[in-house]
């Protein structure tokens, strides 16, 4: 027995509309901004492709091989008033396709701050953004509030009508940071910050995943994104003071071990040069920053000019309160530099510094 491919049709429009299109129907208003863009995009397509396509199956029709068109013409091969319809609509369709992109990329730039709360409030400036720190590991997300010395791990949370700056940055794979209903994706690089402003304006839970391929944990690398009132968002805060641990660089070596399904964490207290550490990939003992390689890149590379800075510099840990190290052993460290905290004044700032500096004889 076959079933009418009008009835299965029919089913699947049922089952579908049991989904929640979250992309279609999200609670904030970035997300609900690209949600309105994406619809005027199809509409301004449909005013072309829904024409086409009538007219096709018309023409099809009226000049099928049975039918005796009066006017069908087989020698007809041009007419300036249908060329300037067929061209004009296009071009016009393209022109407003093209502005609206415009205008709506640099506005939702997602390193943009954003300049309103939704569609009747403007962001002022008495309204403080909360900062979250965000690292894409294998398989799960580490999330960090600076400015409250808290993190956790597969679940974060805001308040309502608060702007959030997100800075993300990765650890191995490249992945992409996703929660639907907030804002749209932006990628997270080992090495790398990028960055993410957003709000949320609807009480509830959502999810959040990476939306890039990272290797056979992917399909588990899901979080929960908490929208919560002030005061919701204080008791959260205070959850996570209350039941979590202290959070520092040998704790953060051990998360980074590949894992799945890693449960929800809390971090009472978190070192606060942490995510700049993770960021320059120095988080080990005894490894160079980043920053600080492409600063001896920047002054002589590791030739005979930058060799005094690479000398000074390594087998030591970076900071931001010391961005050029503080020892930390000596078993590796030359004996001049031993337990010192190196300042940029230490260091030759140019090339013109270095060629003049006493060179060694031989």
């Amino acid at each position: 027995m076959k079933i009418p491919s009008a009835l299965l049709a029919i089913s699947s429009l049922l089952l579908l509309s049991g989904c929640d299109l979250v992309v279609m129907n999200p609670a904030g208003d970035i997300a609900i901004q690209q949600r309105d863009l994406i619809i005027t995009s199809t509409v301004l397509m449909l005013l072309i492709i829904v024409p086409v396509l009538a007219l096709t199956l018309f023409f099809a029709w009226k000049y099928r091989a049975s039918a005796k068109a009066e006017d069908y013409d087989p020698e007809w091969h041009h007419s300036t008033r249908l060329e300037m319809v067929i061209w004009s609509a296009p071009v016009a369709i393209i022109l407003m396709l093209g502005t609206v992109t415009w205008i709506s990329t640099h506005r939702l730039d997602p390193y943009r701050p954003i300049e309103r709360i939704d569609h009747e409030r403007q962001v002022t400036a008495d309204m403080k953004p909360i900062t979250v720190e965000v690292v894409s590991m294998d398989w799960k997300w580490l999330f960090f509030y600076p400015e409250l010395g808290i993190g956790s791990v597969n679940e974060f949370a805001a308040p309502v009508d608060v702007p959030i700056n997100f800075k993300i940055t990765g650890t191995t794979a490249m992945n992409s940071f996703f929660v639907p209903a907030l804002a749209g994706q932006i990628y997270s690089m080992g090495g790398m910050q990028t960055k993410l402003h957003a709000v949320i304006n609807k009480p509830g839970v959502y999810d959040g995943f990476s939306a890039n391929f990272s290797g056979p944990g992917f399909s588990h690398m899901r979080f929960k994104f908490h929208g919560l009132s002030q005061e919701g968002f204080d008791q959260w805060v205070a959850k996570v003071k209350d039941g979590g641990k202290g959070f520092g660089r040998m704790e953060y070596l051990d998360l980074a071990k590949p894992s799945e399904r890693e449960p929800v964490q809390y971090f009472a207290s978190v070192d606060p040069e942490l995510f700049d550490a993770i960021l320059n990939r120095c988080v080990e003992p005894n490894k160079l920053c980043m920053r600080d390689m492409m600063h001896i890149d920047a002054n002589g590379g590791g030739g005979k000019e930058g060799i005094d800075m690479a000398k000074a510099l390594n087998s030591v840990i970076c900071t931001p309160l010391s961005p050029y190290g503080v020892a930390s052993g000596s078993q590796s460290l030359p004996a001049a530099i031993q337990g010192q905290t190196f300042q940029p004044a230490a260091l030759p700032d140019t090339k013109a510094q270095l060629s003049s500096a006493p060179k060694n004889a031989g």
